[in-house]
């Protein structure tokens, strides 16, 4: 029996991601088994290919601050995704700049790949916080891949997420973990996060002045402390470095905190390999 599939994302003041999330994942489940929760109906729909099937939604924007905003969003992007298991097996639930990526080296896209999943409650994808590296890499060009322009990131914790889920679920805040369940974390599948893709764009976020006024303003001047790490590390071979960061990630995990992955020390610098280049 084919699976069916659902992704979910809710956006505020985005141009550059939103038409990028839409065509990657539109691609792979189809435009009409996606659903965009714009943040406020002062929101434009955005004009691109299959953005005419894509189903937009408008939730009244109330301004909070940053800790109860990033909870409330977590309480509703898990009752909508409850909502949508009542017509689909597997729903998706990301950040309008992460995109969920099966290792090409399978040769399955996700809907392969996930269909072929057994018994599991949720899975997440290593973490890959790509940024730009300031003296190798020109500034982005939203017509290309974005993983032909960079070749870097930073394996984080911080992005290793529970997105791909196969029943109704209760998100923690910013969708880290999944309230009184453990983790998967699936050997063959990458969350890229592309938030610091590009120095230029990403550092203009903290000009926003609806973060700035609710909050946001030192958590974003701590994202973009990823160019400088990315512009000075010592990259590794990304390859070599993969599976031993799945395994500190499941066994380092704090005692108050079983259902988030553990950090690690001096998380590395990777070189994302070259298979991975075409895909988003």
């Amino acid at each position: 029996m084919t699976k069916r599939f659902a992704a979910i994302t809710t956006v505020r003041n985005d141009e550059f991601f939103l038409p990028k999330w839409i065509q990657y994942y539109g691609k792979q489940f189809g435009f009409k088994n996606l659903y965009v929760f714009l943040d406020g109906h002062d929101q434009d729909i955005p004009g691109c290919e299959g953005c005419d099937e894509v189903n937009f939604l408008y939730l009244p924007h109330q301004p909070l601050e940053r800790v109860p905003a990033m909870r409330r969003r977590a309480r509703v992007m898990s009752n909508l995704a409850a909502g949508l298991f009542r017509y689909f097996d597997i729903v998706l639930a990301t950040d309008v700049d992460e995109f969920l990526v099966v290792d090409p080296a399978k040769g399955q896209g996700l809907v392969g790949y996930l269909s072929g999943l057994r018994n599991r409650f949720s899975v997440s994808g290593l973490g890959l916080d790509v940024g730009q590296h300031l003296l190798e890499e020109d500034p982005i060009d939203p017509l290309r891949p974005f993983l032909e322009q960079r070749r870097y990131a930073h394996l984080s914790a911080r992005y290793t997420k529970p997105n791909a889920t196969f029943r109704p679920v209760t998100w923690g805040s910013g969708m880290h973990r999944i309230k009184r369940h453990g983790f998967t974390i699936d050997p063959n599948l990458f969350l890229f996060h592309f938030g610091m893709v590009d120095y230029q764009r990403s550092t203009g976020k903290t000009l926003d002045k609806d973060r700035l006024s609710t909050g946001w303003g030192d958590h974003l001047e701590r994202r973009e402390k990823l160019f400088r790490l990315v512009s000075e590390g010592k990259p590794v071979d990304g390859d070599a470095a993969f599976a031993p960061a799945r395994q500190k990630q499941f066994w380092r995990r704090p005692f108050y905190a079983l259902n988030k992955p553990g950090m690690i020390k001096d998380e590395p610098i990777v070189t994302i390999p070259e298979r991975f280049r075409s895909l988003v």
